[in-house]
Protein backbone atom coordinates (compact mmCIF):
# COMPACT_ATOMS: atom_id res chain seq x y z
CA UNK A 1 0.00 0.00 0.00
CA UNK A 2 0.68 3.51 -0.78
CA UNK A 3 2.39 5.42 2.15
CA UNK A 4 0.04 8.51 1.06
CA UNK A 5 -3.19 5.68 1.28
CA UNK A 6 -1.88 3.94 4.39
CA UNK A 7 -1.53 8.02 5.82
CA UNK A 8 -5.34 8.47 5.03
CA UNK A 9 -6.60 5.35 6.08
CA UNK A 10 -5.25 5.61 9.63
CA UNK A 11 -6.44 9.44 9.67
CA UNK A 12 -10.01 7.71 8.86
CA UNK A 13 -9.53 5.37 11.58
CA UNK A 14 -8.97 8.09 13.88
CA UNK A 15 -11.80 10.34 12.68
CA UNK A 16 -14.35 7.51 13.37
CA UNK A 17 -12.76 6.16 16.05
CA UNK A 18 -12.39 2.60 13.84
CA UNK A 19 -10.27 -0.07 15.03
CA UNK A 20 -7.92 -2.56 12.82
CA UNK A 21 -7.72 -5.85 13.28
CA UNK A 22 -4.38 -7.89 14.41
CA UNK A 23 -3.60 -9.03 11.32
CA UNK A 24 -5.22 -7.09 8.99
CA UNK A 25 -2.97 -8.41 5.52
CA UNK A 26 -4.83 -11.61 6.34
CA UNK A 27 -8.60 -10.72 6.76
CA UNK A 28 -7.91 -7.58 4.08
CA UNK A 29 -10.75 -5.64 5.88
CA UNK A 30 -9.67 -1.86 6.62
CA UNK A 31 -11.22 -1.34 9.95
CA UNK A 32 -14.38 -2.41 11.89
CA UNK A 33 -16.15 -1.45 14.46
CA UNK A 34 -18.16 -2.78 17.51
CA UNK A 35 -21.44 -1.59 17.92
CA UNK A 36 -24.62 -3.37 19.20
CA UNK A 37 -22.89 -6.42 19.82
CA UNK A 38 -22.03 -6.92 15.85
CA UNK A 39 -18.95 -6.58 14.54
CA UNK A 40 -19.07 -4.14 11.08
CA UNK A 41 -16.64 -4.26 9.05
CA UNK A 42 -15.29 -1.20 6.56
CA UNK A 43 -13.44 -0.64 3.28
CA UNK A 44 -12.34 2.97 3.79
CA UNK A 45 -11.39 4.93 0.71
CA UNK A 46 -10.19 8.08 -0.07
CA UNK A 47 -10.25 10.76 -3.39
CA UNK A 48 -9.16 14.36 -4.49
CA UNK A 49 -11.12 13.93 -7.95
CA UNK A 50 -14.58 13.15 -6.96
CA UNK A 51 -14.37 9.69 -8.31
CA UNK A 52 -12.84 6.14 -6.14
CA UNK A 53 -10.57 3.90 -7.65
CA UNK A 54 -11.21 0.28 -6.37
CA UNK A 55 -8.77 -2.92 -6.62
CA UNK A 56 -6.45 -3.82 -9.70
CA UNK A 57 -7.87 -6.95 -10.47
CA UNK A 58 -11.84 -6.81 -9.31
CA UNK A 59 -13.45 -10.41 -9.45
CA UNK A 60 -15.23 -13.25 -7.84
CA UNK A 61 -13.32 -12.81 -4.22
CA UNK A 62 -14.32 -8.78 -4.03
CA UNK A 63 -17.67 -9.48 -4.87
CA UNK A 64 -17.92 -11.62 -1.95
CA UNK A 65 -15.76 -9.54 0.15
CA UNK A 66 -17.84 -6.42 -0.47
CA UNK A 67 -21.66 -7.63 -0.40
CA UNK A 68 -21.32 -7.08 3.32
CA UNK A 69 -19.02 -4.08 3.77
CA UNK A 70 -19.78 -0.78 4.77
CA UNK A 71 -17.90 2.05 3.21
CA UNK A 72 -16.62 5.30 4.50
CA UNK A 73 -15.23 7.62 1.37
CA UNK A 74 -13.15 10.73 2.32
CA UNK A 75 -13.14 13.47 -0.23
CA UNK A 76 -9.92 15.50 0.11
CA UNK A 77 -8.74 18.64 -0.98
CA UNK A 78 -6.80 18.92 -4.39
CA UNK A 79 -3.45 18.27 -2.75
CA UNK A 80 -4.76 15.41 -0.57
CA UNK A 81 -4.18 17.27 2.91
CA UNK A 82 -7.86 18.11 4.45
CA UNK A 83 -10.85 16.19 3.86
CA UNK A 84 -13.84 18.39 3.00
CA UNK A 85 -16.52 15.37 3.75
CA UNK A 86 -16.86 11.93 4.06
CA UNK A 87 -19.66 9.70 2.86
CA UNK A 88 -21.02 6.94 4.18
CA UNK A 89 -22.42 3.75 2.22
CA UNK A 90 -23.93 0.79 3.93
CA UNK A 91 -24.22 -2.94 1.36
CA UNK A 92 -27.57 -1.79 0.21
CA UNK A 93 -26.13 1.29 -0.55
CA UNK A 94 -23.23 -0.04 -2.68
CA UNK A 95 -25.02 -3.22 -4.29
CA UNK A 96 -26.25 -1.64 -7.29
CA UNK A 97 -22.29 -0.67 -8.39
CA UNK A 98 -20.82 -3.77 -7.40
CA UNK A 99 -23.73 -6.07 -8.80
CA UNK A 100 -23.17 -3.78 -12.32
CA UNK A 101 -19.37 -4.86 -12.11
CA UNK A 102 -20.50 -8.35 -11.31
CA UNK A 103 -22.56 -8.60 -14.05
CA UNK A 104 -19.37 -7.14 -16.49
CA UNK A 105 -17.41 -9.85 -15.36
CA UNK A 106 -20.03 -12.91 -14.88
CA UNK A 107 -19.68 -13.98 -18.84
CA UNK A 108 -15.91 -14.48 -18.25
CA UNK A 109 -16.07 -15.67 -14.94
CA UNK A 110 -19.01 -18.60 -15.85
CA UNK A 111 -17.14 -19.33 -18.99
CA UNK A 112 -13.93 -20.01 -17.29
CA UNK A 113 -15.73 -22.16 -14.54
CA UNK A 114 -16.75 -24.43 -17.36
CA UNK A 115 -13.44 -24.62 -18.91
CA UNK A 116 -11.52 -25.63 -15.67
CA UNK A 117 -14.38 -28.69 -14.93
CA UNK A 118 -13.77 -29.51 -18.66
CA UNK A 119 -10.55 -30.64 -17.62
CA UNK A 120 -9.65 -34.55 -18.01
CA UNK A 121 -6.72 -36.94 -17.23
CA UNK A 122 -5.72 -36.68 -21.15
CA UNK A 123 -4.61 -33.11 -20.68
CA UNK A 124 -2.43 -34.28 -17.28
CA UNK A 125 -1.21 -37.15 -19.66
CA UNK A 126 -0.50 -34.86 -22.83
CA UNK A 127 1.29 -31.92 -20.16
CA UNK A 128 3.55 -34.87 -18.71
CA UNK A 129 4.48 -36.06 -22.05
CA UNK A 130 3.10 -39.58 -21.59
CA UNK A 131 3.38 -40.09 -18.01
CA UNK A 132 0.11 -41.74 -15.88
CA UNK A 133 1.49 -41.45 -12.48
CA UNK A 134 2.43 -41.47 -9.70
CA UNK A 135 3.76 -37.52 -9.74
CA UNK A 136 6.16 -36.04 -7.78
CA UNK A 137 5.85 -33.32 -5.17
CA UNK A 138 7.91 -31.59 -7.97
CA UNK A 139 5.53 -32.38 -10.65
CA UNK A 140 3.20 -30.91 -8.99
CA UNK A 141 4.99 -27.45 -8.01
CA UNK A 142 5.50 -27.42 -11.84
CA UNK A 143 1.53 -27.24 -12.11
CA UNK A 144 0.04 -25.05 -9.12
CA UNK A 145 3.68 -23.10 -9.07
CA UNK A 146 3.17 -20.23 -6.28
CA UNK A 147 -0.75 -20.79 -5.71
CA UNK A 148 -0.11 -23.13 -3.36
CA UNK A 149 1.88 -23.27 -0.13
CA UNK A 150 3.90 -25.96 1.57
CA UNK A 151 1.44 -27.46 3.47
CA UNK A 152 -0.83 -27.89 0.78
CA UNK A 153 1.06 -30.12 -1.60
CA UNK A 154 1.50 -32.29 1.19
CA UNK A 155 -2.06 -32.43 2.26
CA UNK A 156 -3.13 -33.26 -1.63
CA UNK A 157 -0.72 -36.17 -1.88
CA UNK A 158 -3.14 -39.75 -2.08
CA UNK A 159 -0.09 -42.26 -2.87
CA UNK A 160 3.04 -42.50 -0.73
CA UNK A 161 5.46 -39.58 -1.68
CA UNK A 162 3.37 -37.91 -4.44
CA UNK A 163 0.00 -37.93 -6.79
CA UNK A 164 -1.98 -40.35 -8.39
CA UNK A 165 -3.26 -39.62 -11.84
CA UNK A 166 -6.61 -38.56 -10.70
CA UNK A 167 -5.20 -35.93 -7.78
CA UNK A 168 -3.47 -34.32 -10.55
CA UNK A 169 -6.06 -33.84 -12.62
CA UNK A 170 -7.91 -32.20 -9.87
CA UNK A 171 -5.12 -29.97 -9.00
CA UNK A 172 -4.98 -28.97 -13.20
CA UNK A 173 -8.67 -28.37 -12.59
CA UNK A 174 -7.53 -26.20 -10.22
CA UNK A 175 -4.93 -24.32 -11.99
CA UNK A 176 -7.05 -23.95 -14.92
CA UNK A 177 -9.82 -22.04 -12.60
CA UNK A 178 -7.18 -19.88 -11.10
CA UNK A 179 -5.48 -18.93 -14.41
CA UNK A 180 -8.87 -18.34 -15.82
CA UNK A 181 -10.47 -16.25 -12.79
CA UNK A 182 -7.30 -13.55 -13.69
CA UNK A 183 -8.20 -13.35 -16.98
CA UNK A 184 -11.61 -13.00 -15.98
CA UNK A 185 -11.31 -9.77 -13.84
CA UNK A 186 -11.36 -5.92 -14.53
CA UNK A 187 -8.76 -3.67 -14.14
CA UNK A 188 -9.51 -0.82 -11.11
CA UNK A 189 -13.11 -0.01 -12.04
CA UNK A 190 -13.96 3.60 -10.43
CA UNK A 191 -17.18 4.10 -7.92
CA UNK A 192 -18.07 7.35 -10.24
CA UNK A 193 -18.10 10.52 -8.76
CA UNK A 194 -22.18 11.15 -9.88
CA UNK A 195 -22.32 8.01 -7.86
CA UNK A 196 -20.36 8.99 -4.82
CA UNK A 197 -21.98 12.37 -4.46
CA UNK A 198 -25.54 11.17 -3.76
CA UNK A 199 -24.36 9.17 -1.03
CA UNK A 200 -24.93 10.53 2.60
CA UNK A 201 -22.76 12.71 3.95
CA UNK A 202 -21.41 12.12 7.78
CA UNK A 203 -21.43 14.98 10.21
CA UNK A 204 -18.34 17.39 10.53
CA UNK A 205 -18.66 18.15 14.02
CA UNK A 206 -19.73 14.69 15.53
CA UNK A 207 -17.99 11.98 12.66
CA UNK A 208 -18.16 9.11 15.17
CA UNK A 209 -21.46 9.54 16.61
CA UNK A 210 -23.10 10.57 12.91
CA UNK A 211 -21.09 7.00 11.42
CA UNK A 212 -22.42 5.27 14.37
CA UNK A 213 -26.26 6.61 13.74
CA UNK A 214 -26.20 5.70 10.00
CA UNK A 215 -24.89 2.62 10.59
CA UNK A 216 -27.59 1.63 13.10
CA UNK A 217 -30.53 3.18 10.90
CA UNK A 218 -29.42 0.66 8.47
CA UNK A 219 -29.61 -2.70 10.81
CA UNK A 220 -32.98 -1.47 11.44
CA UNK A 221 -34.07 -1.31 8.28
CA UNK A 222 -32.57 -4.45 7.11
CA UNK A 223 -34.53 -5.70 10.09
CA UNK A 224 -37.90 -4.15 8.97
CA UNK A 225 -37.49 -5.63 6.06
CA UNK A 226 -36.91 -9.20 6.81
CA UNK A 227 -39.98 -8.61 9.31
CA UNK A 228 -42.01 -6.88 6.29
CA UNK A 229 -41.00 -10.57 4.04
CA UNK A 230 -41.40 -12.60 6.67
Amino acid sequence: MAVQDDAREQQMRDRFNLRVTDDRKRDGIDAFLSIDGRIVNFELKSTTSGSVSTVRDFGPKHIEKWKDLHWIIAVYDNDGSKILRCHYASPVDMAPWVDRKRNYVLPDVVLGQDIASAVESSTVIKIFDGRTGPYSKDDAKWIMKNQWRAGDYKAAMDVPGGYSLGRMTEMMSLRCAYLMARGSTLNNPHIEKSYVDQLPILDEEEPAISLREHVRNYFLSAAATEDATA
